[in-house]
């Protein structure tokens, strides 16, 4: 993978991160989420 792509990859898994984090327990409950979770979906999505 370039450099270009792993910066992308990077930068949305950053966003992602921050989003969810940025969210409220009940709103990640709601989504059927769990804060411990996180990192893992952030992971997932940039794949």
């Amino acid at each position: 993978m370039n450099m270009i792509g792993s910066f992308r990859k990077w930068r949305n898994y950053r966003r992602t991160v921050s989003e969810l984090s940025a969210l409220s327990n009940r709103e990640l409950d709601d989504l059927g989420i769990i804060r411990g979770d996180i990192n893992y979906i952030a992971r997932s999505s940039t794949r």
